[in-house]
């Protein structure tokens, strides 16, 4: 299955690890309308290091999500990430589009650390370049995802009674879903991050095209382990005290130890940053957005800022996108950027 084609239309489903989100999008006369969207929790252990480890279960998960949103499109846009999905910039020496593929076929496990056997490849090209060796070369953004990963995705769509039409990266999602609603200074180095339950994404992307693509494994669940395992709570309990729900006479000690998690994801954003200054000398981050769930946590945003000094917003996946006459647009914004990859995945069906 083609990582990057187009069907439509199409719900786009994010299956992270603590929920399933699925949203629709439609054309409208001012650009994109929100026709329908849902989010459903997962239980704990269904999803783990993003890998579906209960099959049956995100089925009816899936189904649950989806009749929950009345979505009628049978078609499905999906994303992967983590550590089987490699994206990565790389110059090939070819001189036209169609030497690239002849060279990527010959040539692709030198640029991804897995049998070429196992993975979906697929490519990009941004431009003429020169190679390493100052040949005249052509620049791509080489794709890989472990088969196995897009199959295990696949087959609890196909089980929840659903086609997947299309298999995204999430990163690309998160990249569709920025464009969609801010409008891009095409000399603007932007980096996105977006925070969910045990995973982060982030794409540094410049003029349309990603520069850097990392997935890290950090994400909100630390601040909900973190306040169990040092308070003896419950799962729920330290959620709830996450989410701010109860203050109660932890309140004090609750702040020292979600500050520390809060550090622990800026080191993980520094190393990115540090890797991404190595990799690209010349750039400077113009601004950055962090979207998912985590992206809620109090004070995260501004400690982002107050850490790299860059401009740091968190991204609206529906400020340019108009709300359809059936959904509840409370509730839409008070998910909001939890949503931005379900909003980029459901790009897919609407936009040619």
């Amino acid at each position: 299955m083609p990582l990057l084609k187009k069907r439509k239309p199409l719900v786009g489903l994010d299956i992270g690890s603590s929920s399933v989100k699925a949203v629709e999008l439609s054309r409208s006369k001012k650009g994109y309308q929100l026709t329908g969207f849902a989010c459903e929790g997962l239980g704990t252990d269904v999803v783990v290091d993003g890998a579906i480890m209960d099959a049956p279960a995100m089925a009816a998960s899936i189904r649950e999500t989806l009749a929950a949103g009345k979505f009628k499109p049978k078609g499905v846009a999906t994303g992967v990430s983590g550590h089987s999905v490699i994206v990565k910039r790389v110059v090939v020496p070819a001189a036209t589009p169609d030497e690239v593929e002849a060279s990527l076929q010959l040539d692709a496990e030198q640029y991804i650390p897995f049998e070429i056997s196992d993975v979906h490849l697929d490519y990009q090209l941004v431009g003429p370049s020169m190679t390493a060796g100052d040949e005249p070369g052509m620049e791509v953004v080489l794709v890989a995802a472990k088969r196995d990963k897009i199959q295990n995705h696949t087959n609890v769509i196909g089980m929840a009674g659903r086609s997947p039409e299309v298999v995204d990266i999430d990163a690309f999602a998160l990249q569709n879903a920025f464009e969609a609603n801010y409008l891009v200074d095409e000399d603007a180095t932007v980096a996105l991050l977006n925070i969910g339950a045990s995973l982060m994404n982030i794409n540094i992307t410049k003029g349309g095209m990603p520069l850097f693509i990392r997935d890290v494994s950090v994400g909100g669940n630390q601040y909900t382990d973190i306040l169990q395992k040092e308070l003896q709570l419950s799962f729920q309990e330290a959620e709830d005290l996450k989410l701010g729900k109860n203050g109660g006479s932890e309140a004090e000690m609750v702040q020292p130890l979600l500050e520390s998690i809060t550090d622990m994801i800026c080191t993980e954003v520094q190393k990115t940053f540090d890797f991404f200054h190595e990799t690209y000398p010349g750039e400077i981050i113009n601004h950055v957005f962090i979207s998912g769930g985590t992206s809620h946590m109090h004070g995260l945003a501004s400690k982002i800022q107050q850490t790299f000094g860059y401009p740091t917003d968190i991204l609206n996946p529906f400020r340019s996108i108009e709300m359809g006459p059936k959904v509840n647009a409370a509730e839409v914004t008070s998910l909001g950027p939890a949503l931005a990859i379900a909003v980029g995945l459901a790009l897919r069906g609407v936009d040619q």
